[in-house]
């Protein structure tokens, strides 16, 4: 859709497949990645929320991407709330980050929702700068 525009889309139906096997392989590479958020009830698809470190990140993410039928529900807020407990609690993560594009207003508050800060900028070849946004450390009240 048009919110993937921040991203380079919205994507055609190949490059769409390519993304789900980067999905898919990540898990396999790294050990974790994310995870499809469905509805409760319907089983729709709602987003996609986890642990995230691609080739050319500075270390490793909590993620979220929530579709429009989603936002404004809270269910970015609590994915992204289980998938840094699962990043400290049961990977033994000491720190996290997530990257976001300047301007993007919904992710920034998020993130501070969070409890993370801004602690700086990363210039990435292919998606231009994002900004670091550092999560509270697993002993953080």
């Amino acid at each position: 859709s048009e919110r993937a525009r921040v991203f380079g889309g919205p994507f055609p139906r190949e490059a769409a497949f390519d993304q789900l096997a980067e999905l898919i392989g990540h898990w396999a590479l790294r050990g974790f990645g994310r995870w499809m958020v469905a509805d409760r009830t319907t089983d729709a698809p709602l987003g996609v929320v986890g642990l995230y470190h691609p080739e050319g990140w500075p270390e490793p993410e909590v993620a979220w991407s929530v579709f429009e039928t989603a936002e404004g529900r809270g269910i970015a807020h609590e994915a992204a709330l289980a998938a840094r407990a699962h990043a400290y609690g049961t990977l033994g993560w000491t720190t996290a980050v997530s990257l976001i594009k300047p301007g993007n207003t919904r992710s920034a508050a998020l993130a501070e929702r969070l409890g993370a800060r801004i602690e700086g900028r990363h210039a990435h070849p292919a998606h231009g700068l994002m900004d670091v946004w550092r999560h509270p450390s697993p002993e953080a009240p």
